[in-house]
């Protein structure tokens, strides 16, 4: 399954767009996933007109509209992975802490998450922690999203020996 990762696009209803290069990007995913703080609902029509697959969790500067449809945390069964999602919140420094924290009865082997619009793709303690920064943030080093591929393993394979490997992650600059 291949899965567009976005986050912190930060678009009010009067300005701004998705950036076309991610829109023709994420027409070749299964599922979009965006990480929170939208903040207006017209980011998922967007999305939503490039593939109907759209999951989303609210993040800290997302307008009530978006905080009352979407929940702050969230953890996806996709195959046989366990994909825990959630925006993020606090100081930047101590989000992977919050995060690990957050999940730690869920027993994810992937976490998404944004808040820091700087791009995470790192692997701790046998879970890959992925951030795909932000997609809109003018004052960020450079914009970006993620393309996240889960291989599906056949029936009666087996337990895998690593999962990670299973697991193809790629932030992509815009």
């Amino acid at each position: 399954m291949r899965i567009g990762v976005i986050s912190d696009t930060h678009i009010s209803d009067k300005s701004k767009h998705v950036p076309r290069v991610i829109l023709d990007a994420f027409k070749h995913v299964d599922l979009i996933i965006h990480a929170g703080d939208l903040v207006s609902l017209g980011v998922i029509e967007e999305l939503e007109s490039v593939c109907l697959k759209v999951v989303v969790v609210a993040g800290n500067m997302d307008q009530e509209a978006v905080r009352k449809k979407y929940p702050v945390k969230q953890v996806l069964e996709i195959f046989d992975y366990r994909v825990g999602l959630m925006h993020g919140s606090g100081a930047p420094l101590n989000l992977v802490e919050l995060l690990k924290g957050a999940f730690k009865e869920d027993v994810c082997d992937l976490i998404i998450f944004g808040h820091s619009h700087k791009p995470v793709n790192e692997r701790m303690g046998g879970i890959l922690f992925f951030n795909p920064g932000s997609a809109t943030d003018l004052s960020a080093a450079y914009n970006s999203y993620g393309i996240i591929e889960l291989k599906k393993r056949p029936v009666n394979s087996g337990p895998a020996p690593d999962r990670q490997d299973e697991i193809e992650a790629k932030i992509i600059k815009i």
